[in-house]
């Protein structure tokens, strides 16, 4: 079944940036930014991971967290945070079993070459685990901010 909003996200375990084992329902009671990004250390990965470092203040004014999740081994993804200085967990997904499960494992083409990979996708889920906003083939400039300001009139 595909993911809707309206319904409850459904729940994960993955290995995350800080060496601990986190489950996505972990974060019940607070609002959570979920978004599934390519791969660490590339231009707009990169950029949308500064993007929302540089909010993290604002985000969890609106008591949100932050989960990015790309299907980098976990020692890629701690080199990722330690570069850019990022104060948000980053998730290992590298079987790509949360990004099927919320449909972001896509066929992709560039230059011509056809390969499976993540489609950059956000999915904001409100304090009782609910998808109440998704946004899917995100571009980087203003995302952040776009995500900011739904939590801000929608959910807080």
């Amino acid at each position: 079944m595909a993911v809707e909003t309206g319904m409850l996200a459904p729940d994960f375990t993955l290995e995350a940036s800080n060496g601990e084992t986190v489950k996505l329902s972990d974060f019940r009671g607070k609002n959570v930014v979920l978004y599934f990004y390519p791969k660490d250390m590339t231009p707009g990965c990169t950029t949308e991971a500064c993007d929302f470092r540089d909010q993290i203040q604002q985000f969890e004014e609106v008591n949100a967290v932050i989960l990015g999740v790309s299907p980098d081994p976990i020692n890629r993804h701690q080199q990722f945070t330690e570069k850019y200085g990022l104060p948000f967990l980053l998730l290992a997904d590298t079987e790509h079993k949360a990004a099927d499960v919320y449909g972001v494992w896509k066929l992709k083409k560039n230059f011509g070459k056809e390969y499976m990979g993540i489609e950059r996708s956000t999915f904001i889920l409100d304090k009782d685990g609910k998808l109440v906003r998704e946004w899917r083939k995100v571009k980087v400039k203003g995302h952040v901010e776009e995500a900011l300001m739904y939590i801000k009139d929608h959910i807080q």
